[in-house]
């Protein structure tokens, strides 16, 4: 007992003799009205673009003044309180999704010479989605992370948090390396299988194989980001996430098309510019994390990352259920692409694996409650106040579907014209209006899901998003898309609309389930 109230008067004293931000002000200088602070924080991205953090201890200081008010919190307050850690993570998202907007015209452009657009763009679409079972089996990894150090934090137990930041590490690099490999290996096999003609296979290949390199770097960077998240300060990485950005779309106007004296590598030259721009975005990660005290929650050692580590376990056992909720996901995706390659053919295939970057901009609000639910929720039931947590989960559901319903009626209504920001090709565009139409009736849906499944996990509650996926994607998406194609022959309409009950399916599961309240006792 004596040597934990030790570590915390270390910590304490630490954050006393170094210049400190908003969050590291001693206890009597920080303002009590929620206006007053200054704004935190920010949030992962596409294989390109994973962003760095400078985050400083904060404790359950925060949550001080919320205490202070016991019962009356009031909604405006948890609302700004939401916002504040949000809105940084929304702004490097947004810089995220024009990454991959812009990404997918470049490449779009690449058709005009072929003849169509297509093929290319059905190529990058596919080994994206190989590419992301790397990437969202590693956001379960973050997630974890997240979790516990949250926890640790809102307890003011940093060495604790520190264990948990090397553990994560650990794990997320050993996965990287277990996935990829085995990706490569099959993914010619696996082109053939989903039904995609040779030109595919051929272009996708050298393009996948490349961003599969980048996954261990990319592996150390989502965790970086994911331990500065639970500490509560996401401005850098909305920085970072510009400058990488700026690299990767600089790389790709160089290396696809062969610009100022580079060759022209086309999609091998998209994936080259991802690997780059991946390794400057964990070298800002790396050097954002310099100085950090031995008090820190930030402050990991060598120790941690290197040798057996006791939090190892625990990160796994929280990990599990994520990374099993992203493998059915994919392996939904996969069904489905497989459906609408066999029966539809490339340009369907391509308005899916397109249109899911296209329209990513729409639910960044969704994806920034959720990480600031997580963070939130986990420093509040750290600090034994089960009620504000389930209060911020409450809040931040209804701010998301508000904000959804505005961008889901933007996007149905401007449709077309969106689609035409991506390529030149009229038969894509005219393929992807509809699928676009299905997924902005979705949104309010989909955003729902995104926050409550964080609230969820920043409990450190991954089984419940695991349940919840797999009623939406194996009871009804797939199979519904399996009975439209194959037995109704229905026009692909009908399978864009699949999704919807997909999602209505999910949000109905966590709603449930965070109404219940078992997720206040998943971790210690």
């Amino acid at each position: 007992m004596f040597a934990v109230n030790r570590q915390r008067l270390l910590w304490e004293s630490d954050r006393l003799r170094h210049p400190m931000s908003d969050s590291e002000a001693p206890i009597s200088s920080i303002p009590t009205g929620p206006d007053e602070r200054e704004d935190p924080e920010s949030a992962p991205g596409l294989p390109a673009t994973t962003l760095a953090a400078q985050a400083v201890p904060r404790s359950e200081i925060e949550l001080d003044p919320l205490r202070e008010r016991g019962g009356e919190v009031g909604s405006s307050a948890g609302v700004a309180q939401i916002l504040r850690l949000a809105w940084p993570i929304m702004l490097a998202a947004g810089a995220v999704a024009v990454a991959g907007i812009v990404d997918r015209a470049m490449v779009g452009r690449l058709g005009e010479e072929s003849g169509g657009a297509a093929i290319p763009l059905a190529a990058v679409g596919i080994a994206t989605q190989f590419f992301f079972l790397v990437q969202s089996s590693l956001f379960a990894v973050g997630l974890a992370c997240v979790a516990l150090m949250a926890r640790a934090i809102g307890a003011r137990e940093p060495r604790r948090a520190q264990l948990a930041f090397g553990a994560s590490l650990q794990v997320g690099v050993a996965i990287s390396i277990g996935l990829s490999i085995p990706i490569a290996l099959v993914a010619p096999w696996a082109f053939a299988f989903l039904g995609q003609e040779p030109a595919v296979t051929t272009a996708a290949v050298p393009y996948l194989n490349c961003v599969l390199a980048s996954s261990v770097m990319m592996a150390a960077a989502l965790v970086i980001e994911s331990a500065l998240r639970a500490d509560k300060n996401m401005r850098t990485p909305m920085v970072v996430a510009v400058i990488v950005m700026a690299s990767k779309l600089s790389l790709n106007w160089l290396l696809i098309f062969g610009h100022g004296g580079f060759p022209r590598l086309e999609l091998f030259g998209a994936g080259l510019a991802t690997l780059i721009s991946q390794l400057l975005g964990l070298a800002l990660l790396i050097a954002s994390l310099r100085g950090r005290s031995a008090h820190s929650p930030l402050g990991v050692r060598m120790r941690d990352i290197f040798a057996i580590n006791p939090r190892s376990r625990e990160i796994m056992r929280i990990a599990i259920p994520g990374i099993a909720e992203r493998l059915i996901m994919n392996t939904a995706m996969l069904s489905y692409i497989w459906v609408l390659g066999h029966y539809y053919g490339t340009l369907s295939v391509a308005a899916y694996t397109v249109g899911i970057p296209l329209l990513a901009f729409t639910w960044i609000p969704g994806q920034a409650y959720a990480q600031a639910c997580a963070t939130l929720i986990g420093q509040s039931l750290g600090a034994k106040q089960p009620d504000e947590a389930e209060r911020i989960g409450w809040r931040a559901a209804a701010l998301a579907i508000a904000t959804a319903t505005v961008l889901g009626t933007t996007v149905a209504i401007w449709r077309f014209e969106i689609a035409g920001l991506l390529t030149d090709d009229s038969a894509v565009i005219a393929a992807l209006g509809p699928f676009m139409l299905a997924l902005a009736m979705a949104q309010p849906l989909l955003q729902l899901q995104f926050t409550l499944g964080g609230a969820h996990r920043g409990a450190g509650d991954t089984t419940t998003p695991l349940i919840a996926s797999c009623v939406g994607n194996w009871v009804f998406r797939v199979p519904l898309a399996f009975i439209f194609a194959i037995i109704l022959k229905t026009e692909v309409s009908w399978i864009w609309y699949a999704l919807i009950l997909d999602h209505l399916a999910r949000s109905a599961v966590l709603v449930h389930s965070f109404h219940r309240g078992a997720w206040k006792t998943k971790l210690p």
